[in-house]
């Protein structure tokens, strides 16, 4: 199951189960008046505020954390593509003889860089296309400064190698990028909360003699689609949050490079 169902079925489940507990709050605190009516519920609210002010915290430390990472991912796209058209022009540095061959490693490499993001969330094609893309950066690191060192030109080398270096090292940065998610812990505490906020929702409405369906309704949708687009965040190339128009800063140097 790809990142984009798992969000959806957790949010789905966090949803139906939130309903659940809140009709389980609501018939302890009947149960509670009914057993115990001289029972004062003074200093209940603290608890109340306690857990929804955490649950409050939480959502918006894992919403700004996961967006932060969206925006750190768009950034590194444009790095990319600035990286890979630098090191492209200093080919024009380097012995004429070497240009053509190293121009075509290049734009195998751009296409192979392209397919690793076009392949997720299939993970293992993404991982076949990483691993070309690396053979690639190889050919293109060698040719390159076997080139250099024959030039004539002692400046040609310091120009060429940074160029390359910076193409190499966002290539690890984005790879690293790619698996960076809120901890696993933060995201299950996230989930309790909701399940513990429903039930003192449903425990605060026990002095009705109904619950109010649409207040009910609206708490856990409201909850369980915020937690879904954290999570839909967290994998912006699975669901409706996606990075495909970022993307259009290296197709579009795709086509410059011939």
């Amino acid at each position: 199951m790809n990142p984009a169902m798992i969000a959806v079925v957790a949010a789905g489940i966090l949803f139906v189960a939130m309903l659940v507990f809140i009709d389980i709050g609501f018939r302890i605190g009947k149960r509670r008046k009914k057993n115990t009516p001289e029972t004062n519920d003074e200093g209940a609210g603290t608890v109340d505020a306690a857990v929804f002010g955490l649950l409050g915290l939480i959502l918006a430390f894992t919403f700004s954390g996961a967006s932060n990472r969206l925006d750190l991912r768009r950034g590194q796209i444009v790095a990319e593509a600035n990286a890979i058209g630098t090191a492209y022009l200093r080919v024009d540095l380097l012995p004429s003889a070497e240009q053509p061959a190293l121009r075509k490693l290049f734009k195998d490499y751009l296409e192979s860089r392209i397919e690793v993001y076009e392949k997720l969330p299939d993970v293992t094609a993404a991982r076949a296309a990483l691993a070309k893309g690396g053979e690639l950066q190889n050919l293109i690191w060698s040719r390159s400064v076997a080139a250099c060192q024959t030039d004539p030109n002692p400046r040609t080398c310091s120009l060429v190698v940074p160029a390359l270096n910076d193409m190499i090292d966002i290539t690890t940065t984005r790879t690293m990028a790619t698996v960076q998610h809120a901890p696993a812990v933060i995201i299950g505490l996230m989930m309790m909360l909701s399940l513990l906020g429903a039930l003192l929702a449903g425990f605060a409405m026990s002095p009705q003699t109904k619950r109010s369906t649409l207040h009910t309704i609206l708490f856990a949708l409201a909850i369980s689609i915020s937690v879904y687009v954290v999570l839909d965040l967290e994998y912006p190339r699975a669901g409706l949050i996606n990075l495909k128009n970022m993307d259009q800063a290296i197709i579009q140097l795709s086509g410059q490079i011939k």
